[in-house]
C-alpha cells in the first residue's frame, strides 16, 4: 500500500470544516473527524476504486457527510489534494499542486 500525504490546503479544508461542525455540534464534529480519518484506508488499499474527477484526480466519499476526499495517485504516495464539500465551490482545489 502506498502512504498517504495531505497537502497543507487539504489539512486546512479539514480544519475549517471540523470547526464548522464543532460550532454546531460536538457530536457531529467527532463523527466528521472519524469519517475523514477512516477514508484514507480504502483509498490506500484500492486507489483506483473511486470515481475519477479528471485525468489525474479521484474522489472518495466521506461517510455520511457531504464531503469528498480528492486525491491523486503518485509513484511513491497518494496525495490528498482537498477535503471538499460535495456541493459547494466545485473544483476550488484545481490549482493545488
Amino acid at each position: 500500500m502506498l502512504p498517504i500525504d495531505f497537502l497543507p490546503g487539504a489539512r486546512r479544508d479539514f480544519d475549517d470544516s471540523l470547526d464548522w461542525y464543532a460550532e454546531r455540534s460536538k457530536q457531529a464534529s467527532v463523527r466528521f473527524a472519524g469519517a475523514v480519518d477512516a477514508a484514507p484506508s480504502p483509498i490506500a488499499a484500492h486507489p483506483k476504486r473511486f470515481a475519477a474527477v479528471d485525468d489525474l484526480h479521484r474522489e472518495c466519499p466521506v461517510g455520511q457527510f457531504p464531503f469528498r476526499i480528492v486525491y491523486r495517485v503518485g509513484a511513491e504516495c497518494i496525495v490528498v489534494v482537498a477535503v471538499a464539500h460535495a456541493k459547494r465551490r466545485p473544483k476550488f482545489w484545481k490549482d493545488r499542486i
